[in-house]
């Protein structure tokens, strides 16, 4: 800033290794100055549920800008998690009410982006700005995950968040893919072959049982 770059804004995403539900990316900038109410910024990742929802609203509080998109599931299969990821990078930064001078992002070049930007390896524990956006990621995700799970009930997507994991793959092999699954990851193709095969033998044996 004292280059005369203006805000620098942070950017992250979360459910990049979840096979169901949402890709989230967010951006964030925040104040130039220190804040007591944010001294508990971190990776998401390192933070207890309770704490990311604390921080939430005191982010968006006192950001100087923020934005949240989602890259829905179909999406992600349609255009690889990859450059999902990065076109969510560059529709949260286009999201932003106030242009950045600067961006900083997660790990991953972003081409496209308006203003300079430097990915910084290991960025949500490393800058204040990703790390806000890391949480605002997060939290907006997993809120988006417990309302999925009312909409699809049985797969269990408000404990485990769409990730794999024991009772998550469970439930794909007794149900099946959702429509929030995607299916371009290993796992789900798998489920949905099993479930189609499945679903065949039982409309063979129907068949049978008719004649």
């Amino acid at each position: 800033m004292r280059c005369g770059l203006g805000p620098v804004a942070g950017v992250d995403e979360a459910g990049r290794g979840a096979c169901a539900g949402p890709l989230v990316v967010a951006a964030c900038m925040l104040g130039s100055r220190p804040n007591a109410a944010l001294a508990g910024l971190d990776d998401s990742k390192k933070l207890t549920e309770k704490t990311r929802e604390e921080l939430f609203p005191i982010i968006t509080r006192l950001a100087v800008a923020w934005s949240v998109v989602e890259i829905p599931a179909d999406e992600v299969d349609r255009l690889g998690v990859h450059v999902a990821n990065i076109e969510g990078m560059r529709r949260a930064v286009a999201g932003l009410s106030v242009a950045p001078g600067y961006v900083l992002t997660d790990g991953f070049r972003v081409p496209g982006l308006r203003a300079p930007s430097l990915p910084v390896i290991g960025g949500d524990g490393a800058a204040a700005c990703i790390a806000a956006a890391s949480i605002l990621a997060k939290v907006a995700r997993d809120r988006t995950m417990v309302a999925l799970d009312e909409e699809f009930p049985g797969y269990g997507f408000a404990a485990h968040k769409g990730y794999s994991t024991p009772v998550h793959a469970a439930a794909l092999n007794e149900f099946g893919p959702s429509r929030e699954h995607r299916m371009s990851y290993a796992n789900v193709a798998a489920a949905s072959r099993a479930s189609g095969s499945a679903a065949s033998r039982a409309f063979e044996r129907a068949a049978v049982g008719a004649r």
